[in-house]
């Protein structure tokens, strides 16, 4: 049986690309976060130059000879010679690794270099719009960096759109065909289910959300529920950034950052959460791959599942709050002294159509996220021009959740990712709410007694048991065969619809 000590020559290269991958984050988290503003122009030509190199080093002649002694090039399966086969993680390595390869050799690394260097530009320029409230400052680099996106799925080659060239690096197998069935399922249940909120007479009152809670004390609050769930601060930190997000250089070293809003309590709470799953689940990856596919997740749609489970499934619940709202109340005693755990409970999950995607209740949250899989398959495609948008963003709004945006900071500019090229990445989350459902009820029925666990702030026996089934894993399988794994079932939305129907319809008495 051969194990993947046989593919050494493989893995010391893969490592090493690896590293100036790693270098190349450890850039882009000091962009975000500590930079100077003036340096900008300078961090793209850096982050340009070893993100080449990374690419380059991966389509080499040296890796595709490697590969070529271990791997159909056409199918990427492991060849096994008479009398010997190849142990799983091996076959799975290198399926991925010429996954991989295959993709990263259809672009030129040119290309690749030019791309990175407009994506990190762009970034900076959307923050300053955003700041700003300017569109027209961020469409000039937005046309370029969709010409590029076009670019690439163009290279990539594509069955129906070049959109789901795309969808396909941050969700493995997923195309639109694959997902319009999802989001129309949802869509049939969930708008009912929100015009029965809308319609029920019950009021809840989440207006001490919106008080003065000191910056300090926020994040004070954050860091303990994040050591709460597992979070290692001897192998991560907590930052500002303009948008929350995760990065991870390795398992010993992943960051996650989240904002603070002197009157918007959630915000920071809920991002740390969040960020928290995402943060967990990089520092949970088997060490001994990193470098490799086995050290990586699996795809965008399960990360965003364990920020999901962690935010929605368990900081969301009464359960969560019995512990941790009379630490929350005793820290922000003024403003929350007079309010019951119920009333932050309810107020916490109060479903009402908001401005902002990261800010969204669990329903309607899936309605933005609709949104923007249809605007950004038509930029995509061509059918949308680049400067139309803010007319569109607000007319989508509009049909999808009642409300408009005031301005585009709350609207168009709301969020980075288009700004660094990741379209295709927003049908993940959604994804990520679904995988979310099905993996915290799958644990509640294999650990004894869970729910009391986390009533008293008990929150590592989860972490472990999501350690175990789904982290260590890295890729060795696919999204759907580890779902299957767990579950007994590929991504479903039936799980979700009945746990949001269960939960808000006692909330509102439906």
């Amino acid at each position: 049986m051969k194990t993947i000590a046989a593919l050494e020559p493989l893995t010391t290269r893969l490592l090493e690309i690896q590293r100036i991958n790693s270098a190349a984050s450890v850039l882009s988290w000091d962009q975000e976060t500590y930079m100077p503003a003036g340096g900008g122009q300078a961090r793209a030509e850096q982050i340009a130059v070893l993100q080449g190199l990374a690419h380059q080093k991966l389509v080499s002649s040296e890796i595709e000879s490697l590969l070529s002694q271990w791997v159909d090039p056409e199918t990427g399966q492991a060849i096994d010679q008479p009398g010997d086969l190849w142990d799983e993680p091996s076959r799975s390595l290198l399926r991925e690794v010429w996954r991989d390869f295959s993709r990263a050799k259809k672009l030129p690394s040119d290309f690749v270099i030019a791309l990175s260097r407009e994506c990190s530009l762009a970034q900076q320029v959307w923050v300053e719009a955003k700041k700003k409230n300017s569109f027209a400052m961020f469409l000039p680099n937005l046309r370029t960096v969709l010409s590029f996106k076009r670019e690439e799925a163009q290279y990539l080659g594509y069955t129906d759109s070049p959109y789901n060239a795309l969808l396909d690096g941050y969700e493995p197998g997923a195309t639109i065909a694959t997902l319009e069935p999802v989001f129309a399922q949802l869509k049939a249940r969930l708008v009912p289910l929100l015009k029965r909120i809308t319609q029920s007479r019950v009021h809840i009152d989440d207006g001490f959300l919106r008080r003065s809670y000191a910056h300090t004390s926020q994040l004070e609050f954050g860091r303990l529920v994040l050591t709460a769930m597992g979070y290692d601060f001897e192998r991560g930190r907590l930052d500002l950034s303009a948008h929350p997000f995760t990065t991870s250089f390795h398992p010993t070293d992943v960051r996650v950052t989240t904002y603070v809003h002197e009157h918007d309590l959630p915000s920071c709470l809920f991002s740390c959460i969040h960020e928290g799953g995402h943060g967990l689940y990089d520092q949970g990856l088997d060490q001994q791959y990193y470098g490799t596919p086995l050290g990586d997740s699996v795809s965008l749609g399960i990360h965003e599942s364990q920020s999901r489970l962690w935010e929605n499934c368990v900081g969301r619940s009464r359960t969560f709050w019995r512990f941790f709202y009379p630490i929350l109340q005793q820290t922000f005693h003024d403003q929350l002294g007079n309010v019951s755990a119920e009333g932050f409970y309810t107020a916490v999950n109060c479903v009402k159509p908001s401005l902002i995607r990261v800010e969204a209740d669990e329903l309607t949250y899936n309605l933005h996220i609709m949104l923007r899989f249809e605007i950004e398959q038509d930029l995509i495609e061509g059918k949308t021009r680049p400067e139309d948008l803010p007319e569109i963003w607000n007319r989508k709004m509009e049909e999808y959740l009642g409300i408009v945006p005031p301005t585009d900071t709350e609207g168009v500019l709301q969020d980075v990712h288009w700004s660094f090229g990741a379209f295709g990445y927003f049908p993940t989350y959604t994804l990520g709410n679904l995988y979310s459902v099905q993996f915290f009820e799958q644990a509640m029925k294999e650990i004894p007694h869970l729910e009391d666990q986390i009533a008293t702030g008990q929150l590592t026996s989860l972490r472990r048991w999501l350690g175990q089934k789904i982290h260590r894993w890295g890729r060795m399988f696919t999204p759907e065969h580890l779902s299957r794994r767990i579950t007994g079932s590929p991504v479903d939305p039936e799980p979700f619809l009945a746990y949001a129907e269960k939960k808000y319809g006692e909330i509102y008495q439906l």
